[in-house]
């Protein structure tokens, strides 16, 4: 494991419920958008009321803070604790997809309850027997791994018609808020390592070759989830 993100593996006292707060300021984050009430209220499909109470709970034990402006960040205790949850449910995703060979959105639906509480002996043998992976299924790092070495990434709806370029990983925050996106890109061979070009575009939707497959057609929203590995600049 690299030293630069450091997990505990723990579970710990927190209360499932406060796992997925975290858990979910932590996919906010990590995409680059600013956590707020009302988008963690849409998140997680409860009352605006509710989501106050439980920030307030996570604030007095340390582990957010929260702005004047009613922005939500978590504090190093706070992320460290959320890198524990996410690196649980990435372990966990691989197992379910390479050893017992459910689908990535099967796998993701069901490491959401396998990974809560599970003992850090288990979750270990685990790891190890997957061969310490360094990212999920879908191509997200696994917190205390190195990424994978590779340019920098970019958004494929920033390609230009003609452009190709090898898929890096698929939006966590596009995934929970489209469940079927997961089945939709797996069934049609848009996977992290396929070298993928942009046939043509267009605002009804993308036209795509993923590999050696024929092109295809996806919806703009479902584009905009995949992560390339930026192509290299002509000279």
């Amino acid at each position: 494991m690299s030293a630069d993100v450091r997990v505990d593996d723990q579970p710990g006292h927190r209360s499932e419920a406060a796992e997925r707060y975290l858990e979910a300021i932590y996919y906010i984050e990590h995409e680059g958008e600013v956590p707020r009430p009302g988008r963690l209220a849409e998140w997680l499909s409860v009352s605006a009321p509710t989501v106050t109470v439980s920030l307030q709970r996570l604030s007095r034990d340390g582990l957010v803070r929260i702005a004047d402006d009613r922005s939500v960040e978590l504090t190093d205790a706070g992320a460290l604790a959320a890198a524990t949850i996410v690196r649980r449910h990435r372990i966990v995703e691989r197992w379910l997809t390479d050893v017992l060979g459910l689908d990535w959105a099967a796998a993701d639906m069901e490491a959401q309850t396998l990974a809560h509480g599970m003992s850090a002996t288990v979750l270990d043998r685990l790891d190890q027997q997957l061969g310490r992976p360094s990212t999920c299924p879908h191509g997200n790092v696994i917190p205390g791994r190195n990424p994978p070495a590779g340019r920098s990434l970019m958004r494929l709806v920033d390609l230009a018609d003609g452009e190709s370029a090898r898929v890096a990983r698929i939006s966590e925050v596009a995934e929970h808020e489209t469940p079927q996106l997961l089945r939709i890109l797996d069934q049609r061979g848009i996977v992290p390592g396929i070298e993928i070009r942009v046939v043509a575009r267009a605002s009804a939707g993308w036209t795509l070759r993923a590999g050696a497959n024929d092109a295809m057609t996806v919806d703009p929203g479902t584009a905009r989830a995949v992560w390339v590995e930026a192509p290299t600049p002509l000279v």
